[in-house]
Order: C-alpha cells, then structure tokens, then sequence
C-alpha cells in the first residue's frame, strides 16, 4: 500500500506533462503525436475520460483525416480500434469510424457501426441518415418489392413443393436473401435444408428470420459463396435440389450460369436419367429461361448515353467527337464498362416506341451440366430483325422468361406487373441511326465472360450493309428520307471540323451525358453568369480596377477569378472563361476547374481548344491545392473569388451532404459582389398517394410472407427517403397541388432556418402515403431551373410515410419540415378541415 502511494506523484506527473504536450501539440497541429500523449493519459488515468472526451475526439479526427490523406488506411483504422477500446459507448466515434469505412467500399462493417451508433443515441441524426445511405446499398429496394409480389413468391412455393413431394429431400438454397426459398423447402418437408449467402448484412438477416420461424436447427445458413463450398467440410453430401434466384435483369449478371456449373460439378447429384430415381438425381428451380427483346426508340435513353446536342452554353460540343457512357458490348470496350444498363420501360419519363416485333434472343436448360458448360465457348449467333416503324434506334431491351418448371414461370417483360427491370443495351454509334419499316437489323448474340451481350453490328437498307464500326454518313444519307430527325442527326455528325473522325472516344458517366445534354441549365447559367460579369465590370470600372499586367503594350486588367466546385465533369468554368473573352484575344476571366479524372480535363481542353478560349484561362484546380479535402480556399493570398459554382443536388434528388457548411465557407472566399452559384434553393413537394412507393419501401401488410415472419425484420433496414424517383411516370393519385416546402439561401445565411411548418390542403380524398419532392434552382434572381422538368438531369426523391394518413378534401395537413446537415425529413398530421 506504502508502495502504491510512493507511485502516485510520479504517475500524476506523467499524466500531467503528457497532458501539456498533447495540448501544445494540437496548438502546432501535430495531431499524431497528440494522439499518442491522449493514449497514455486516459489508459493511465481512465477518470479523465469525461473532461478530456472532446479533445480526444477533436485530436482522433483530425489525425484520421492526415492518415487517410497520407494513404495510411492501417494506421488510420488501429487508431480508431484504440479510441473505441476507451470509449466503447461513445455513438460519435463509433459513427464516425462507419463513415471511414463506408468511404473505403467496406459497406457491410459500415453499416454495422451506424446500426451501433443509433442503438447507443436512436437521435443521432448523423448516424441516422448514414445508415438510411448505407442501407440502401446493402438491402436493395428489389427485396422489398420481390417480398411484396405475391405472385411470384406463390409459383415459387408451388414448384419447390411440388419437387419435394417427387423426391428431393436435400435442398440447397444459393444466395438465400431472408431465407424465404430454404424456408419454403423445409415447410415443404425437406430433410435436410443447407443455405448460403455472400453478404454479411444478409446472411445475418437471414440467420435472424430462420431462428424467428423455429428452423435455426433444421436449416444450416453458411456465410460463403455457393463457388467457395465444399463437400463435406461444408455440407455433408450431395443434394438432390438447387434453388437459386441469382439473376438480374440481365438473367446471367449475377452469375448463375457460373454458380451452377459449380454446383452440378460439387454439390448436386447428376441430373435426371431415366433409371434413376427422384431422390438419387439433382435438379435445379428455376428449371430454365428464355430471353427476348427488341429495338426501341427512346429519348430518355438516347440522352444518358450520347451526346445529343451541337453546343450548351455558348459552347460548340462537335470537336470533342464521340462521347459515350461505360455501357458498351462493342469488343473494344474495355474493363471500365458494363455490357447493359437497366430500365423499367414501362416508367421511362416520354415512354418508349417498339421499332422491332419482340424476338427471342435464346433459351438455356439449367438442368443440362452440358449445355452451361457450352454457353461460353458457344459460337456468336446471329440475328435477322426486321424493322417495323420508322424511328431513332437507340436500344436493345431485353427481358426473360424464367420456367421454375413445367407449371410455373415468371416474365420479367415490360407489359408485365412485375417487380423487374429489363436489360438495355444502348446503341452506341458515333452517329445517330433514323430505320424505317423494311430495314433489317444485323444483332450478334453472345455469352462468353458470364454476361449476355447483345451487339448491333449493322443496318441493311435496300440491299446494302451498313455497318455501324465503319458508318459511311454520305452513303446513309443518300438511301435515307429528309425527315428533320434525320437532319438533325447528320448535322450533329458534321460538326466535326475535320472530315476525319478524332481518334479518341471519351467516356462520362451516364448522368454525365445527361447534364452536359441539358441545354436549358446550361443556357440559364450562361444568362446568370453574364448578368453578374457585366456588374463586375461596371463595379470595377468605377472603383478602377487595379492593372495587373500589359498585354501587347496595352494595360490588361486584373482577372475574375471564378472557381468550378461541381462534383464529376461539368463545363461550367468553361462557360464562364469563353464569358470573359474580350476583342482583343486576351480572358478577362481567369476559370478554374475542380474535374479531377484526365479523360475529363482532356474534354475540357478540346472544348476550350475548339471555342477560342486561350491557354492558360481554364486551369484544373487540384494542382494549385496541397490539401485535396481544402478545395475552398483562396485564389492566391491576396486575392478573392468573383463566383464560385457549388454543386448542391445529388442526381438521385437529394441535397449534397455539408453543402450549407461549404457555402458559408464559400461565401467567406468572395469579393465584394462575388456570387454563389446557385444562390438560392427552394424545395417543393405534394401529397400524393402511391401504393407503388410502399411496396419499394417496406414489406406490406401484417400477414406473413408465405406464412413466414419476414417483414419485422428486413424493415429494420427500411429508409423513410425513396431516391431514384422519376415522379412523372409514377404510379400516384396527386391529393394536393405542390407547395414551398423549405428554402435554403446559400448567399444569406441570415434567412435561412432548421424547421419549418406549413399547412396543406388536400384537394382530394385519400390515403397519403408520401410526399414527393424536388428543387427549383435559382442561379440568381432572374435565372432558375426545376429539377422536376422533362430536360432535368435530375431525378426525384419523396418521404415514404410508415403510416399513411388518411384525409378528406378540404382537410388541411400540417407538415413539419426539418433539414438538419443536409437531412431532410418531414413529420405531419391532420390539423382539420380548412375553413
């Protein structure tokens, strides 16, 4: 004891001299040794935790943010396990080591610390929308829609059943979900019942519903690959029944084709033979498919996967030449592309027009070992597709039909009810292609790397073969008719300045092309950003703008500095810098960009190149800025921002994470009559019902799914925000007319507001299961832009009620509207008719 107190003043003076260094080390911002000398204090003195909880906190940030710039991701998550060793309770930590790992695609573990978080403080509303963010990558919305369409789960239920009741007593369930088929088998009376599942998240979900079903001793739920099992370290024989649903839209995307050869090669008994019986042979539900698909034209595609327009803002696009998307089955896409996007035709905003009769693209046996094994050495097919009205054709749509077995099937078509998408493989020429009833389509069919890939090769018309890799405009043109759309293509193919096509094809993002296709925001923000040169020209006029060089023995004036801010491409400073041209050839704006990719620079270049805008007035800001997570800083030491561009809508129709804090920031960065574009963003939204935004959301209804108790437990992992939305194709009754929900001033901080309560009257009588809502864009006070707008490169987003409200006309609905770093949320109730 005399030896413990003699310890003492040596150890409060340790404790006390690291204290002092921690603190003057966090003073010169030497956050890693700071976080050392709080280490040795709070693991030598715990009873300090509480008074130096916020400066450790500080200190663990501030050094995660330096390792992570430093590419030191070890290091980065050792620290965070040591501040978690000390404060295991503390949801701020906790979060924030989600949000590291979330960054870094660990999304499973991510999703993990934001569910803790919320567990230690429900009201955590950071964590909160982190983990509405990271759910929706983990618990795709097809689940519940797939839970919620009763059709298919009954056919399903209907052909494992009747194959039990034939003889296949082993079952294996590959990529289980909730566990609903390997359920379904068991209650079926399967013996023995082996399930497997990749994600983390769902294995989880899974093991968590089978327990809740009182099956969690008669199905064995693994958390691997189907590829990675083994007989018996995994299971103990051979099963007489797969049953997967390991398509996409695609059907083989997946990769079904792959997880089945595997499995008949390991893990099933060898297929039906005559001399066999049921329980000595193996088969697979579904039984088969067939593929279809057709030619349509669609401007809602064609504009997310090309170029469509000569010029946007003052800009001449034509020299840039071809730009395409990452969608591509041309056989030189490279490993940055995906054979086919996906779509829902039948909510495709402007819909679609059928150019050919469906076709049937193949049928495959997944109960014949052979016939798998053969598709990827299978020869490139051929198909002959006539032509059946004059259009643009802009896409391959694809669809399947899938056969559980001889009585039951599924279609995933576009006319059908279906909770499916269906395929679509964009035509990707470098120009335009109008058909007409009597040409014939020239499609390669292929399946060699476990994709299904469709490939338009060529157009025949009246005998002759054009081939889209070697297009011969001239020779297109004098076999086709003058229609304007025809005109408008082949004048869109000869703007390029040299007859010979650029060697170089760009590739942007599909939402890419869309905005840089969206002429009138582009258009709107040439006006805004000329009313605003034309002011400063005039201020400084007056005030005699100091001379910051001569040019040709003439004095040039000191530049505006403009800065691009935008998140992906954007051709904004580049619109600014060709503004700032004066007559005699020298920029009077001085345009940076915060692009970052090379294929992209490149395009800005070209595009400058082409409009006359002179080297060195569009510059690429990450290479003036030490400190890539400080992109808001100032121009030079001395020198301020004319306008700064924020990016402030997410294209899936939310606001930006922290873009309130990066205006501030950015407002601190301008001059006197210095703008922020946009400088003003007013949210809208309308009571709506729609059966289709809950069935996206939740699983519906108090009655089990099959009978099982599912629902409880995978709508943990609903989120009260649908993104994606394309409002104008949903399936809805309007019970309001849209109102101003909320409006955010990113140039005056002063009106700005966290909550907001408004009244709504209800025009009709329904039930309210959501409210919709999108943006109106002010650039200034004379130019905006709505988000919900034919042209619009943005979609939609809307509140999905957990309960729907039920209203009569003339109700009025009293909404509370919050935005809390950047998270949007809506509460409301029936306040009573509107008198």
């Amino acid at each position: 004891h005399c030896g413990q107190a003699a310890e003492d003043p040596a150890r409060n003076e340790l404790v006390s001299r690291s204290l002092e260094s921690a603190q003057q080390c966090l003073v010169n911002q030497d956050y890693g040794t700071a976080f050392v000398h709080y280490l040795l204090v709070l693991n030598v003195a715990p009873v300090l935790k509480d008074v130096a909880k916020e400066s450790f906190r500080f200190t663990l940030f501030k050094w995660a943010e330096e390792l992570d710039s430093l590419g030191r991701i070890q290091d980065l998550f050792g620290c965070y396990e040591q501040a978690m060793e000390l404060f295991p309770t503390d949801e701020v930590i906790v979060n924030s080591m989600g949000e590291h790992l979330f960054r870094m695609g660990f999304r499973d573990e991510a999703a993990g610390h934001f569910h803790k978080a919320l567990k230690l403080r429900p009201d955590f509303p950071e964590a909160k929308e982190n983990f509405y963010r990271v759910a929706n990558w983990l618990v795709e919305r097809w689940h519940f829609l797939m839970l919620n369409d009763h059709g298919r789960n009954h056919k399903y239920q209907l052909a494992i059943q009747k194959a039990v009741r034939e003889g296949c007593n082993t079952v294996l369930d590959i990529g289980t979900g909730t566990g609903i088929l390997g359920m379904c088998a068991k209650k079926a009376g399967a013996t023995e019942v082996y399930a497997c599942e990749l994600s983390r998240t769902m294995y989880e979900l899974a093991c968590e519903v089978v327990a809740a079903n009182s099956m969690e001793g008669s199905i064995k739920i693994l958390h691997l690959k189907s590829l990675e099992m083994e007989i018996p370290k995994d299971i103990p024989h051979r099963v007489s029944l797969v049953v997967t649903e390991t398509v996409d839209a695609g059907l083989f995307g997946e990769g079904i084709i792959e997880s089945l050869i595997h499995a008949w090669n390991n893990l099933l008994l060898p297929p039906q033979d005559p001399s066999s019986g049921p329980s000595q042979t193996g088969r697979v539900i579904p039984a088969g498919a067939t593929v279809f698909g057709m030619a349509v034209e669609c401007q809602e595609i064609r504009r997310h996967h090309r170029l469509c327009v000569p010029e946007v803002g003052g800009l001449m696009l034509g020299p840039v030449g071809e730009i395409h998307s990452p969608v591509s089955c041309s056989p030189d896409a490279d490993d940055n592309t995906e054979p086919y996007t996906t779509e829902r035709l039948s909510r495709l905003p402007g819909g679609y027009t059928p150019l050919t009769s469906p076709f049937r693209v193949l049928d495959i046996d997944f109960n014949n070992p052979q016939e798998l094994e053969g598709l990827y050495s299978k020869e490139v097919g051929r198909l002959h597709l006539g032509v059946i009205k004059e259009g643009v054709l802009d896409a391959l749509a694809v669809w399947f039909q899938l056969q559980l077995d001889e009585e039951n099937s599924l279609s995933t078509g576009p006319q059908e009810d279906t909770c499916w998408e269906q395929a679509i493989y964009p035509i990707q020429s470098p120009e335009s292609c109008m058909v007409k009833p009597g040409d014939e389509l020239l499609v390669e069919v292929s399946c060699n790397d476990a994709y299904l890939r469709l490939c338009l090769t060529a157009v025949v018309r009246e005998g002759r073969v054009f081939h889209l890799d070697e297009w011969d405009r001239d020779a297109w043109s004098s076999v086709s008719s003058g229609t304007p759309e025809v005109e408008l293509c082949s004048a869109l193919a000869g703007l390029q300045t040299d007859q010979e096509r650029p060697q170089q094809a760009f590739m942007l993002e599909c939402s890419e092309i869309a905005l840089l296709n969206n002429t009138v925001y582009h258009n709107k923000f040439h006006s805004a950003m000329s009313r605003l040169l034309r002011q400063l020209r005039e201020t400084s006029h007056v005030a005699e703008h100091p001379v910051a060089s001569e040019v040709n023995g003439h004095h040039s004036p000191e530049p505006f500095y403009v800065l691009d801010v935008s998140e992906g491409f954007s051709v904004l400073s580049l619109i600014a810098a060709r503004l700032g041209l004066l007559p005699g050839g020298s920029g009077e704006v001085q345009a940076y960009s915060s692009v970052e990719k090379e294929q992209h620079q490149a395009i800005l270049n070209l595009v400058a190149e082409a409009n006359g805008v002179p080297e060195g007035r569009l510059e690429f800001w990450l290479s003036h800025v030490e400190d890539d997570s400080a992109v808001l800083q100032r121009p030079a030491i001395e020198k301020l921002w004319s306008a700064i561009f924020l990016d402030c809508v997410e294209i899936c129709g939310l606001i930006r994470q922290k873009v309130v804090e990066k205006a501030t920031l950015a407002r601190s960065l301008l001059e006197d009559g210095g703008h922020i574009f946009p400088e003003r963003i007013v949210i809208y939204g309308m009571l709506v019902e729609s059966e289709t935004l809950l069935q996206e959301s939740a699983v519906q209804g108090r009655q089990p799914t099959l009978g099982f108790n599912i629902a409880p437990f995978i709508n943990q992992f609903t989120v009260p925000v649908h993104v994606f939305l394309d409002l104008s194709t949903l399936q809805c009754r309007y019970l309001s007319e849209p109102v101003e929900l909320f409006t955010l001033d990113l140039m005056n901080a002063a009106t700005n507001y966290t909550a907001r309560e408004l009244k709504v009257r209800a025009c009709t009588s329904g039930r309210v299961t959501a409210i919709p809502f999108w943006y109106q864009i002010h650039l200034d006070a004379e130019e905006s832009v709505s988000t919900f707008s034919p042209d619009s490169h943005w979609k939609q987003a809307a509140v999905v009620l957990q309960e729907p409200l039920h209203v009569t006309v003339g109700d009025t609905v009293r909404l509370n509207v919050q935005l809390l770093k950047s998270s949007f949320s809506i509460s409301l109730s029936v306040a009573g008719p509107l008198i």
